[in-house]
């Protein structure tokens, strides 16, 4: 172990994540861009289509907009890292903008997915009890479970960020990543590095106990709606939640891969495609899916383009 005297020669990291494309950079850069933009747009499009039609001011689409919301720091945390990095030729970062990019990605990852596990939740009680969802999913219990889920989501990472920030850096630098992500980081401490097992486990058993949840919750549901007798009635069933279903897999499916792998170690280009896939390709789809099968979303989306021309016809 190196001496302590020499832990403050490690100021900053350098990402290694795209060695392989270090000649089109710039080619990748802007399909990267260009999507980082869609996602911006698209979620701030959705946000405001819920918030500005008073009939989707039900506590659904009222998740969907906080979660479309948080999609966008959620992305900003990291992309506009990247893109930096793949333009320019020192790819690093200081070990705070390290911690503070980890702690706001966590932390808004972890609000999302405590949000869809209340959606699943709320779909649960609309379609298996329909009756007392209007008693049960009051105005007020619905501002409680969206603030909730963002302060939780944000206050369950402080001890662990605050834990790393005490750690000695005094080895290699080199981030194998994308962007800076808990093992990758705990892995240059020049200290006892098994407490990383200690933190898979953690990590594995939040995003296991979610899964279940909303699996069971959705177990539920598609119970209950091949029972109701008529196609229609299935369909539009089936079509308030179908949704929340894709983006829920989408999610999951992309963190599980990410998380849920221990000790197993995956060729770097496949780290890569990992990454990309959790923190950018997963967002990009999430606008895509909620308004593209939804009829709601769309009748809102239309209104709010057709005011934005009226707006700036005004404004000529």
């Amino acid at each position: 172990m190196v001496g302590s005297n020499q832990t403050s020669m490690v100021t900053e990291f350098l990402f290694s994540g795209f060695p392989q494309f270090e000649d089109g950079s710039f080619l990748l850069f802007i399909p990267l861009f260009i999507i980082y933009i869609f996602i911006v747009l698209g979620n701030l499009i959705v946000f405001f289509a819920v918030r500005m039609d008073i009939h989707l001011h039900t506590p659904m689409y009222n998740f969907i907009s906080i979660f479309s919301f948080l999609e966008i720091w959620y992305t900003t945390a990291t992309i506009p890292k990247m893109l930096s990095n793949l333009i320019s030729k020192k790819k690093t970062i200081s070990i705070t903008g390290c911690l503070l990019q980890m702690y706001f990605f966590h932390s808004l990852g972890n609000s999302e997915g405590i949000l869809l596990t209340t959606m699943a939740i709320d779909r649960y009680v609309a379609i298996c009890n329909p009756l007392r969802y209007p008693t049960i999913m009051t105005p007020r219990l619905c501002a409680q479970l969206s603030a909730g889920s963002c302060i939780f989501g944000f206050l369950v990472l402080l001890p662990e960020i605050a834990w790393i920030s005490t750690l000695p850096f005094c080895g290699p630098n080199q981030i194998h990543q994308i962007f800076c992500d808990f093992e990758p980081v705990l892995r240059l401490a020049c200290t006892d590095t098994s407490m990383i097992l200690f933190e898979d486990v953690i990590h594995a058993i939040a995003i296991i106990f979610s899964v279940l949840i909303i699996a069971l919750s959705y177990v539920r549901i598609i119970t209950v709606i091949l029972r109701i007798p008529s196609a229609e009635g299935r369909q539009k069933a089936f079509s308030t939640c179908a949704s929340h279903l894709g983006v829920f897999l989408l999610f999951y499916g992309s963190v599980s891969l990410m998380y849920l792998r221990f000790s197993a170690t995956f060729p770097p280009i496949l780290d890569t495609v990992i990454a990309l896939m959790f923190a950018v390709l997963a967002p990009f789809f999430n606008p895509i899916i909620y308004s593209l099968r939804n009829k709601d979303m769309n009748i809102a989306i239309k209104k709010l383009l057709c005011l934005q021309k009226v707006f700036n016809e005004f404004a000529r």
